[in-house]
């Protein structure tokens, strides 16, 4: 897990990026995510956060079809998530999301079994894994994860949640930006520097607009 203030590799700035596999806009910021890789000296440590989780106590308040996708669907993808990098370690928690990301949201395939297994067979892990979407092994480890995300920016938000050292030593963190397409180049830093900006300025707390769109995939 992070570790606040602590430096990332070659001196980077370390940016701890919780996401949830079946969520499109996370996929968007995390795709901008990588594009700020290039631009600033920063590197991205990826955590699994769960829908699933954060809705169970609220399901009857969700309208029909989401909760649906929540109890039928959301599950799945982030136990495989979670089950991979205990399983076989940290490093392969980025590289997953990468894989089935594409798969589920570029692609079109949705959190099929047959996407997920592609998936892993795309980032060389077994195709076992798999199974672990209708697990609970690891759903301990998937709850301590989510909840150290949103911890640091409250209930009433989603995913993702990105957290960062501040001046200070401590983490400054915020949900999102939702963005579409992902910003790349020079428009990628902009995002990034605003956002920094805006997110470590004390007592901000919001900043939204009426989405219009859906997600734009490359």
């Amino acid at each position: 897990m992070s570790e606040n203030g602590k430096s990332g590799k070659a001196g980077k700035t370390p940016v701890d990026f919780w996401f949830d596999p079946l969520c499109p806009w996370a996929w968007m910021t995390s795709r901008w995510m990588l594009e700020v890789e290039k631009v600033r000296d920063v590197e991205v440590r990826w955590h699994v956060m769960s829908l699933a989780v954060l809705n169970e106590d609220r399901l009857d308040e969700l309208p029909e079809e989401y909760r649906e996708m929540l109890e039928t669907k959301a599950w799945g993808p982030v136990r495989v998530v979670i089950a991979a990098q205990q399983k076989h370690g940290d490093e392969y928690t980025g590289k997953l999301y990468t894989a089935l990301g594409t798969r589920f949201h570029n692609l079109g395939e949705g959190p099929t079994r047959e996407a997920v297994v592609s998936a892993l067979k795309d980032v060389g892990l077994p195709e076992d894994l798999a199974d672990y979407a209708d697990s609970d092994e690891y759903d301990t480890q998937l709850r301590a994860s989510h909840q150290e995300g949103i911890d640091k920016v409250g209930q009433d938000v989603g995913t993702p949640v990105i957290a960062v050292p501040g001046a200070d030593g401590e983490q400054v963190a915020f949900f999102g930006p939702v963005v579409t397409p992902a910003p790349k180049g020079e428009a990628a830093a902009k995002l990034w520097d605003g956002t920094l900006l805006v997110a470590s300025t004390p007592g901000f707390y919001e900043i939204k607009r009426t989405r219009t769109q859906g997600p734009i995939f490359d």
